[in-house]
């Protein structure tokens, strides 16, 4: 058996530089987090088993002055800051520089517009709705943003007024371009003059992962995805990864790893295996999941 670990897969940028924030701060004292520092259980107790206490918005209007919250990558909407200035709260903030960077934009399109009384703005997210980054990026405009899913949504849109269209930036590239053809094809059905602004802010370093991991399955002759269960990132992966390899199985945990192997038909010892994962996957478990499947192997 060869086993290899995909050298693309693992922490993006913006969560690596969260997680290595929260360690720094946990050795100063004691540091809360606004949500789940990272959409993986294991590394959430991981850096919980070194004191990082999970909040939620309800606990944040409940600490006490000068406690420390740390805000993930994600991102987060003005009125998260305004509460923690109102309590007296230290806010260590680790929102991604790359989310940053949209907020500001969606921030200075919405304050250009939002005085046009004849014409209000109209900003649109390509997104998840509820998604925490999503939840940040609405509230750069009092949450008068309009999130589509989906090109069925688009009903939700007034095309006798202008689009400024964003996008969520772990979404799919193709998916974005696919919107925007939509709408275009929606303005020219309707014989709008509407101006349309599509702004292309998807994270490159996390689109291109697609098909470096294409490429890593259909070599492999079979493929151990590893990702959190609440992390929509690991489900879009994985399904780029079931397409390119239909022996491809999704792991959360190394504890699942006897069970899922066991509906493929298939001698071990035979096989390249490869292990890959999501922007949210640390490495250290995918080395966890590779090293139980050697000792599987050779017990």
């Amino acid at each position: 058996m060869i086993c290899t670990i995909d050298s693309n897969s693992g922490f993006c940028f913006g969560v690596t530089r969260a997680i290595r924030t929260a360690e720094e701060e946990l050795r100063k004292g004691a540091l809360c987090c606004l949500g789940d520092i990272v959409h993986n259980g294991q590394e959430v107790a991981r850096l919980e088993g070194l004191g990082l206490q999970t909040i939620d918005n309800d606990d944040l209007r409940s600490l006490p002055p000068h406690s420390r919250v740390l805000l993930r990558a994600h991102g987060e909407p003005p009125s998260t800051y305004w509460i923690a200035e109102q309590r007296g709260i230290e806010v260590i903030d680790a929102t991604c520089p790359v989310v940053k960077k949209l907020q500001d934009r969606i921030r200075a399109c919405y304050d250009l517009h939002k005085n046009d009384e004849a014409v209000p703005p109209q900003i649109v997210i390509y997104g998840k709705r509820g998604h925490a980054e999503v939840i940040g990026l609405q509230g750069q405009t009092n949450n008068t943003a309009i999130v589509i899913e989906h090109e069925e949504e688009l009903d939700q849109l007034d095309f006798s007024r202008a689009i400024y269209l964003f996008s969520q930036t772990t979404k799919s590239v193709e998916g974005f371009q696919s919107l925007v053809k939509a709408i275009k094809s929606q303005i020219s059905n309707l014989k709008s003059q509407i101006a349309l602004e599509a702004h292309d802010t998807i994270c490159r370093s996390v689109a291109n992962r697609v098909a470096q991991l294409q490429a890593f399955a259909k070599a492999q002759d079979l493929v151990i995805f590893v990702g959190g269960g609440k992390s929509s990132n690991a489900k879009v992966l994985y399904n780029h990864c079931l397409e390119a390899n239909p022996k491809t199985i999704f792991v959360s945990s190394p504890d699942e790893l006897e069970e899922k192997l066991s509906t493929f038909n298939f001698q071990l010892s035979t096989l390249k295996v490869g292990i890959c994962g999501a922007t949210s996957t640390p490495l250290w478990l995918m080395e966890k999941v590779r090293d139980l499947l050697t000792d599987f192997y050779q017990s």
